[in-house]
C-alpha cells in the first residue's frame, strides 16, 4: 500500500512539473493542446539557439559597417574585432527624403517599387532574429475589417481571423485603421503582420501575444494605450478555444517562442511593459522601433532562477527611445546572450 502511494506521488509530481510552464502562461486550466504547443516550442527554441553568439554579432556589425560605407558615412576596414567597434550614428527625427542608413533598411526601404515585392522584407533581418521569415512561404491575407467583436468565431477579414490560421500568411491592411482588441490577440506561427502603406494602430484594448510558436514578423504597427484583458474563452487557432486568465497589459508579449522579428514598430503607454520576452524565448531581433512615454520598456527574462532563460538570445538595434520616466530606457535583463546597438534617448540626447 505504501509503495502504491509513493508511485502515485511521483506520478503527480511529474505531471505537475509538466504543467508548471502553462500555469505561468495565462492558461487557466490544464489544456492538452497548449501542452503540446509548449513541447514543440521548446524544441524550436533549442533549434534556434546559437552556440556561438559572437559569430552572429560579428556578422551583424559587419553588415552595419558595409551599410555605413555604402552611405559614405564611415570609412573603415572591418577586422576581427569589428563586433566591438560599431555603433550607429543616431540623430533627431529626420524629416527629409527617404534615407536608409542601416543594413536592415537598406535591404528594402527607399526602393521605388518595394510594394511590388513585399516579401523581400523577410530576407532583410539581422541579429538573432534573422531566421524569422514569417509568412513568406504563404499567401497574402488582406485585413479589411477593424472590428474585434467575436473572440470565439472571428469574422473573416479581421486581424484576429488572420492570425489564428495555421498556414503561413503574409498579413497586410486594405487601409489605415485603429483596431481595439477586446482580448489578447493570440498568434499562430509562420505569420507576418506587415502594415506598410497604411497607418495601423493597435490601441485602447488588449495587446499581442506570441506564445509557444515560431517564425513571426511584426512590422510597421503602432501599439499604444494597451490595457488589461479580462481573460475567458479565446480562440487561438481555427480548431481550438482555450480558457485564459487576465492578460497583463503588455504591448507585445513573447512567451516561450523562437525566431521573432519586431521592426519599425512604434509603442507607447501600455499598462505593463511595451515588449516582454520571457520563458526561454530566443532568436529575437527588435529593430528600428520607437518607444516613448513609458518607463518599463522591455523585459527580457522574468525570473532570476529560470533555467530556460539561459537560451535567450536577443538583438536590440537601431531603436529610438523617447521621453522616459527614468534616466535610460527601462530594459530589465536576466541571464541571456544579448546585443544592444544604437540606442538613442531623446530627452538627454545621450546614447545609453
Amino acid at each position: 500500500m505504501e509503495s502504491a502511494r509513493l508511485n502515485w506521488f511521483f506520478i503527480f509530481c511529474f505531471a505537475f512539473a509538466a504543467i508548471i510552464p502553462t500555469l505561468r502562461a495565462n492558461i487557466a486550466h490544464f489544456d492538452e493542446v497548449w501542452q503540446k504547443r509548449a513541447q514543440e516550442a521548446r524544441a524550436a527554441v533549442m533549434k534556434s539557439y546559437e552556440p556561438e553568439p559572437t559569430k552572429v554579432t560579428n556578422d551583424f556589425n559587419l553588415g552595419v559597417h558595409k551599410a555605413l560605407r555604402g552611405a559614405g558615412a564611415l570609412n573603415i576596414t572591418a577586422g576581427p574585432n569589428v563586433w566591438n567597434s560599431t555603433r550607429r550614428l543616431l540623430t533627431k527625427k529626420y524629416k527629409g527624403p527617404c534615407m536608409a542608413t542601416n543594413p536592415i533598411d537598406r535591404c528594402w526601404r527607399c526602393k521605388k517599387n518595394w510594394h511590388l515585392n513585399r516579401k523581400r522584407l523577410a530576407d532583410c533581418g539581422l541579429g538573432f532574429g534573422r531566421k524569422a521569415t514569417g509568412g513568406k512561404a504563404g499567401s497574402f491575407y488582406i485585413v479589411t475589417d477593424s472590428s474585434d467583436n467575436d473572440i470565439l468565431n472571428p469574422k473573416p477579414g479581421t486581424l484576429r481571423h488572420a492570425v489564428i490560421q495555421k498556414q503561413p500568411l503574409w498579413i497586410v491592411f486594405a487601409r489605415s485603421m485603429t483596431i481595439r482588441l477586446n482580448q489578447e490577440l493570440i498568434m499562430q506561427g509562420d505569420k507576418t503582420i506587415d502594415a506598410r502603406g497604411a497607418n495601423v494602430h493597435i490601441a485602447y484594448g488588449a495587446g499581442i501575444t506570441i506564445q509557444f510558436v515560431k517564425n513571426v514578423i511584426i512590422h510597421n504597427l503602432h501599439v499604444h494605450d494597451i490595457v488589461l484583458g479580462s481573460g475567458g474563452l479565446i480562440r487561438d487557432s481555427v480548431d481550438h478555444v482555450g480558457l485564459r486568465t487576465a492578460s497583463d497589459g503588455d504591448g507585445i508579449s513573447i512567451y516561450g517562442s523562437a525566431d521573432v522579428w519586431i521592426d519599425h514598430v512604434s509603442m507607447w503607454n501600455c499598462k505593463d511593459g511595451l515588449i516582454d520576452a520571457i520563458e526561454g524565448s530566443t532568436g529575437i531581433t527588435i529593430s528600428n522601433c520607437h518607444f516613448t512615454d513609458h518607463n518599463e520598456v522591455m523585459l527580457f527574462g522574468a525570473h532570476d532562477n529560470s533555467e530556460v532563460d539561459q537560451f535567450m538570445q536577443i538583438t536590440v538595434a537601431f531603436n529610438h527611445f523617447g521621453d522616459q520616466e527614468g534616466l535610460c530606457p527601462g530594459i530589465n535583463v536576466e541571464v541571456m546572450d544579448m546585443e544592444i546597438r544604437g540606442r538613442l534617448h531623446d530627452e538627454w540626447s545621450i546614447l545609453c
